[in-house]
């Protein structure tokens, strides 16, 4: 009885160890302003451009995603101001609007005010952030940042002075990077490589788990990950760089048949890219393989009626075949309905939140694996 006491305990310290961070999943920046009748304007005057965050520049670089939708509120200063933020694998900078910016992007979103923080202390560094339409410039600063419950003493992180208009638009206040300090701006070490030298974490893995319909039960845990959420074994993928989450994919196949990624090609697992992105040709072959229709601005649109015959799409990942289904890929509006495949110009293809909905991945930074497994 004794021992499994003893076991019991340590399963239960164990549990604990895992910090969840919940992730709400909200309307998202397109749905608000095509509810306010201003997204024919908005997309106009702000074209999404999925590779720009990619393009390394020795910046760190953002995109306009106006179909992001899953934000985790965190706290930085002391006595804490909360934000929410986007948990970004594919970029590696914690920021956040301050008091200092006037931009309008600025005036709608919460502010972080230095002054009301005893633990706060100014860098010697300005911070510039690209975007695919602008840019945000700001000052780097460090203070206490709480994510999950976990405190984070000294966390270098960017206060914003300037934002790009379209900022206005999007639905949280920052964003939060969790790829490698390797690309990140000013060599600033990023929130999970802290979480790690400070002992804060019992594992060094994140996993990041987001439901398909449901606002709640989406989550980023720090320090492992959950069984609960996904069926079937975790498949480890290396790492073919350390800078994004960035693996090799063998190809992709619509009913057996080679429709893009003949040959092999690179792909990065994003959950600040709401779509599955990669080159223009390859897209436009799975679109069609599909049915699917370019409307005036390259969206892939669809005949709502027709999402149960539509094929699957599969993914190889280091040999291994990751199904994504038409429920999945297209997404329905009051709108219409269209596919969750974007062309990004480049030969590098993002597997963002249409992708990770269906596959819940685990994140080993030391090890440098990716684990996915089929989402429950």
């Amino acid at each position: 009885m004794m021992k499994w006491l003893v076991v019991l305990s340590a399963l239960v310290a164990f549990s604990e160890c895992l910090v969840r961070t919940p992730l709400i999943k909200g309307k998202t920046a397109r749905e608000d302003l095509q509810e306010k009748g201003l997204w024919e304007k908005y997309r106009k005057e702000h074209p999404y451009n999925p590779m720009a965050k990619f393009i390394q520049t020795g910046t760190e670089s953002m995109t306009n995603d106006a179909d992001l939708a899953y934000y985790g509120v965190i706290s930085i200063g002391t006595p804490p101001q909360s934000f929410s933020v986007i948990f970004d694998t594919g970029s590696s900078n914690l920021w956040i609007p301050s008091v200092y910016c006037s931009s309008q992007a600025c005036e709608n979103h919460k502010k972080f005010n230095p002054q009301q923080s005893s633990t706060f202390k100014w860098g010697n560094q300005p911070l510039s952030i690209q975007y695919g339409t602008g840019s945000m410039t700001g000052y780097l600063a460090s203070d206490t940042v709480q994510v999950g419950g976990i405190s984070i003493a000294n966390q270098v992180f960017g206060i914003s002075q300037t934002e790009a208009a379209f900022m206005a638009s999007m639905k949280a206040d920052g964003i939060l990077g969790l790829a490698f300090q390797s690309i990140a701006s000013d060599n600033v070490v990023p929130v999970f490589d802290n979480m790690i030298q400070q002992n804060l974490v019992s594992q060094p893995l994140f996993s990041v788990y987001l439901s398909s319909n449901a606002q709640q039960g989406s989550e980023v845990i720090f320090g492992g990950y959950d069984s609960s959420h996904y069926t079937g074994q975790i498949s480890w993928i290396p790492l073919t760089s350390a800078t994004y989450w960035q693996i090799k994919m063998d190809s992709v196949t619509i009913n057996g048949q080679t429709v893009a990624c003949s040959g092999g090609c690179q792909a990065i697992i994003d959950t600040g890219t709401s779509q599955i992105v990669g080159p223009n040709t390859d897209i436009s072959n799975m679109n069609s393989w599909v049915g699917a229709s370019a409307n005036q601005y390259g969206e892939a649109t669809v005949n709502c009626q027709s999402i149960q015959s539509m094929p699957d799409v599969t993914f190889t990942l280091n040999g291994k075949a990751f199904t994504v289904p038409a429920s999945a890929y297209v997404s329905q509006s009051n709108y219409g309905c269209s596919t969750g495949f974007g062309q990004g110009g480049s030969n590098l293809w993002i597997l963002g939140d249409v992708f990770i909905r269906e596959y819940y991945a685990v994140f080993d930074a030391p090890s440098k694996y990716i684990g996915l497994a089929k989402s429950v």
